[in-house]
């Protein structure tokens, strides 16, 4: 689309799993068999000197012995370099300055620091709900339909039957898996409902076995929310079925995935052991010094607290975050996890209907974080009421549209002490001094 609205020819090159520089820069043509690199052949390939070239999955990249194609590509993307761009194979300077580069990657962390710092970054948020479903609407039940050589008005689905499938059988931030699900019932309703109807015709003796073609000509299909059931069986995805309970020690956190935004709740138990923090769930570094440098400030400011200076010797403080199998990682969650241990030390039930993200220092001030759309639109899912977000991300919160936060009660915060009174049930038995 870039390309056709420039007016220039396209190329798109499939970067995963090299791992030859020469495929990047080509083979010296003293090898039998050399060729150009990707690049030049790609050049070739457009017959012009501007194209828009795509270079997919350049977080797919590997490195080996025969050298590291994400190396060669830095004269390739930087463009005081590009000017002077040299290919093994030629032995002569070729011109890249005029050729549009455009790169994709699922995670840009997986992509090289110094080739990242010559990109600029456009992250692509996620599709919500409505969107999913005119895609699926207007594009994608009509290919399959057309790949089954159906019409497309001969088979409908329901609005109600979509967003099933989007919110009980896929999880995502694109639509792959929702062309996946929507094949699978297209395919098991058209045996299903070829076998019945051959069941009733084939009772006339003079009757033959009619094929899906033809029996779709007789009559009109729609399928409905209770067939999504009947042929995906039970839910792949469901609600936490305690995210608006108030409970003590346990919080509604929000993370940011690949897939898009999530519930992440938070369990914190105290008991008798020795004075340590328990730290379950398959939490990656970051996240576990977020939990330290969130206990180290309550027992900083116990006295604040009204919390007793003896109140932790002989206790062990376990955190828990489900879904074990699961990695998680990132210090968004130091908010949630203090005041999940301020709850399970003070046995005050925190709200049920509020999700809470920020990351927290040893002075109790809440950072800033990412990726604030997405956990909005899983808050929204879940049907949280109240989000607690860090106010350095108000200029965040100005760019999301009023769509995802209608219905959510959004608050700034800067301290912990912001927190407190809106998350815990009887906060006044919490903050006996101010911080």
């Amino acid at each position: 689309s870039i390309a056709r609205a420039l007016g220039r020819k396209f190329i798109r090159i499939s970067l995963g799993g090299i791992r030859d520089e020469a495929e990047i820069r080509g083979h010296r043509r003293t090898y039998i068999g050399a060729l150009p690199g990707k690049i030049i052949s790609a050049m070739k390939r457009a017959g012009t000197i501007n194209p828009v070239i795509l270079l997919d999955e350049i977080d797919k990249l590997s490195s080996s012995f025969q050298g590291d194609p994400a190396s060669a590509l830095l004269e390739v993307l930087d463009p005081e370099q590009n000017s002077t761009f040299t290919d093994h194979y030629l032995e002569i300077e070729y011109d890249l300055s005029n050729v549009l580069f455009i790169t994709t990657a699922n995670v840009y962390y997986d992509i090289p620091q110094p080739l990242l710092d010559r990109m600029e970054v456009i992250e692509i948020s996620s599709y919500l709900d409505f969107q999913k479903l005119k895609i699926a609407k207007n594009h994608i039940i009509p290919r399959l339909l057309e790949e089954l050589n159906i019409k497309s008005d001969r088979i409908k689905f329901t609005d109600e039957a979509i967003l099933k499938i989007i919110n009980g059988y896929t999880r995502e931030a694109g639509v792959r898996e929702l062309e996946r699900q929507i094949s699978n019932i297209l395919r098991k309703y058209i045996r299903k409902s070829l076998s019945e109807f051959n069941a009733m015709h084939l009772q006339k003796p003079t009757k033959k076995p009619v094929t899906f073609p033809e029996m779709i000509k007789r009559k009109k299909m729609t399928i409905g929310e209770e067939d999504i059931e009947t042929f995906l069986k039970g839910e792949r995805f469901h609600k936490l079925s305690e995210v608006k309970k108030s409970q003590i020690g346990v919080v509604n956190g929000l993370a940011w995935t690949s897939v898009g935004g999530e519930i992440l709740p938070i369990e914190i138990s105290i008991m008798a052991g020795s004075e340590k923090l328990t730290l379950t769930g398959k939490l990656g570094d970051v996240m576990k010094e977020s939990a330290m440098a969130a206990l180290s400030f309550i027992r900083a400011n116990a006295d604040n607290f009204n919390i007793s200076n003896d109140f932790f010797k002989g206790k062990e403080i376990h955190l828990h975050i489900p879904e074990g199998a699961v990695s998680k990682d990132g210090p968004s969650a130091g908010i949630t996890m203090a005041i999940g241990m301020l709850s399970a030390i003070t046995r005050i039930p925190v709200r049920g209907d509020l999700a809470m993200t920020g990351e927290i220092t040893l002075r109790g001030n809440i950072l800033p974080i990412g990726g604030l759309r997405e956990k909005l639109l899983a808050a929204k899912r879940y049907g949280i009421k109240t989000v607690l977000i860090p106010k350095e991300n108000q200029k965040d919160l100005d760019e999301i549209s009023d769509f995802i936060k209608e219905g959510l009660e959004i608050i700034l915060i800067e301290h912990i002490t912001d927190a407190i009174p809106i998350a815990l049930e009887r906060p006044k038995e919490v903050i006996v001094s101010r911080m």
